[in-house]
């Protein structure tokens, strides 16, 4: 690492073309690290950019600032810990990014700004997934041009990998079943995985040709395929990427979900498996894992 992959330090604002919108635990970080190595794509040193959820989803406001630290933080110890200079250009696009005025058109645009010319700018940002309907309007006005990628994943895989996350973050772990069912009785969790409700107002106003919609299970099945079906998608040229079959975050060994805990978020979850059979047929339901 001796130097910033494809940046234009005088780049124009612009909008992206490729938008990974979800869902939250369902294989949108390795989608992000795939398509970071394809020369026609171009993608911010952080993977989330947030613009739609900061506008549409205010609890989301509390922790974006956050957020926004942390990616300038990473950045730098990413530098520190080769013994590199941090990069003058970065330096300056990130503090152009995080002061001052944040999340105006105008500043969304910049965060693309780095994007060499013949590149496709691309934000991932698994929350846009969870826009009401407003947002996905808003969207669909401000970016008319880009390609959209949703990701499905099997209802209690995604519910249990983000009860994992949240618990491990708060440092803790469940002690019996009655703590476990406890846990599960978080509305958080339902409402991420909530594709009957998020989903269709996707659809209603992108049609195939704008939004793929892919079952998570493809990414371990055949993952090259899988890209296959994403280059396709977005117009880019085939690409050979590497560690097409890496995990990127493994779960939490220590954290066992216990099979009562599980049969109660299927019980709870049975209206999404409805939804993503009906939806996308049997052969797509049968993926999702």
């Amino acid at each position: 690492m001796t130097a910033l992959p494809k940046w234009d330090a005088d780049g124009r604002p612009k909008k992206p073309l490729i938008v990974g919108i979800g869902a939250q635990k369902a294989g949108t970080t390795w989608l992000s690290q795939m398509l970071t190595q394809h020369p026609q794509v171009w993608i911010p040193p952080f993977k989330e950019a947030q613009f739609f959820n900061h506008r549409f989803v205010p609890e989301h406001r509390q922790w974006l600032p956050w957020h926004f630290r942390r990616a300038r933080q990473n950045q730098e110890k990413r530098y520190a810990a080769r013994g590199l200079p941090f990069p003058p250009e970065l330096d300056t696009w990130l503090g152009r990014i995080t002061r001052g005025e944040m999340f105006t058109n105008h500043w969304y645009k910049q965060v693309f700004a780095p994007a060499p010319e013949g590149t496709q700018p691309c934000d991932i940002t698994p929350e846009y997934s969870t826009l009401p309907d407003e947002g996905v309007q808003f969207v669909a006005e401000f970016l008319p041009k880009a390609r959209f990628i949703y990701i499905i994943r099997h209802p209690v895989d995604r519910a249990v990998s983000q009860l994992k996350m949240n618990l491990t973050r708060k440092n803790r772990k469940p002690r019996g079943i009655e703590a476990w069912l406890a846990e599960i009785d978080d509305p958080v969790l339902y409402d991420r995985g909530d594709y009957a409700t998020y989903v269709p107002r996707w659809t209603a106003r992108f049609g195939a040709d704008r939004l793929l919609v892919l079952p998570f299970g493809a990414i371990a099945a055949d993952p090259a395929a899988l890209m296959r079906r994403v280059e396709a998608h977005c117009g880019l040229e085939p690409h050979s990427y590497q560690n097409l079959a890496a995990k990127v975050f493994a779960g939490n060994a220590e954290l066992s979900v216990p099979a009562e805990a599980r049969a109660a978020l299927r019980e709870r979850l049975e209206p999404q498996f409805a939804f993503i059979e009906a939806s996308f047929g049997k052969d797509f339901a049968a993926q999702i894992r």
